[in-house]
């Protein structure tokens, strides 16, 4: 059963911030730290706490995990320092139902790819283009509060083909200045849980500050909740048949 009080980690790599002056200067306290203040702000009854690369079990323990209704993930330049046994610690909670939304270059860690079960490959370019994100599916949950599109004056440009399997259902196609698209809001589900993977978020610019983003960020983690009821995944013997077998031969 899920908590009715709606429970967030908002899980940043925290690696880019500390060697960076460029992302120091956008996100002195980190990204994730910037990320979470919006979730709070747009919904402020649900709790809202972080965790990072660097911390114990990267944060994200099983006890924790356990009490964990959404996580949001960022990560790029330490994809690989991220240990298995959290990864498949944390594919168990998103099967079980936790919600997990993806955010910017963690099409390349190892949970997406994982759940995804593809390269997640993509063509990219750092160009200080703009961006325009169209809302292919405005009655979608996920694009509620937003206009026909909403635009960024500068992102890292991620282009087609996406390796990933083909969404359940798409929020947004992203155009960009130099004339690529991208799928930039993703919908799937494992199991009991909810995935949603969201393109913007280049950790030289100020994204996660944008009204739009938090509002696309706050709207997929309430999306992204657990159900209320969900299947148990297990695998019993069935030693009781509803119908008598009659026996052959």
């Amino acid at each position: 059963m899920a908590s009715s009080t709606l429970r967030v980690v908002v899980w940043g790599e925290n690696v880019h911030e500390h060697i960076n002056a460029k992302v120091a200067a956008v996100y002195p306290q980190g990204m994730h730290t910037v990320i979470a203040a919006g979730l709070r702000e747009l919904l402020p009854t649900a709790e809202v706490s972080t965790a990072t690369l660097q911390e114990a079990e990267h944060g994200l323990t099983e006890a924790r995990l356990a009490e964990t209704d959404v996580l949001t993930w960022w990560g790029h330049k330490a994809h690989g320092d991220v240990s298995d046994e959290v990864v498949a610690r944390v594919q168990k909670r998103v099967l079980e139902g936790m919600g997990l939304i993806v955010l910017h270059s963690g099409h390349f860690s190892k949970i997406f790819k994982r759940l995804m079960g593809t390269t997640c490959s993509l063509t990219w370019r750092e160009a200080d283009e703009k961006e325009r994100l169209w809302v292919c599916n405005p009655g979608h949950p996920i694009a509620q509060g937003l206009g026909p599109y909403f635009e960024l004056p500068r992102e890292e440009m991620y282009g087609e083909p996406f390796g990933v399997p083909p969404p359940e259902e798409q929020v947004f196609i992203s155009w960009f200045e130099g004339g690529e698209v991208f799928r930039s809001g993703c919908c799937y589900t494992r199991g009991n849980g909810k995935i949603f993977y969201f393109r913007p978020g280049h950790e030289t610019y100020p994204t996660y500050f944008d009204a739009n983003v938090r509002r696309v960020l706050a709207n997929a983690v309430e999306w992204a909740r657990p159900p209320a009821t969900r299947w148990v995944d297990c695998c019993p013997n069935a030693k009781n048949p509803l119908e008598k077998i009659t026996p052959k031969g």
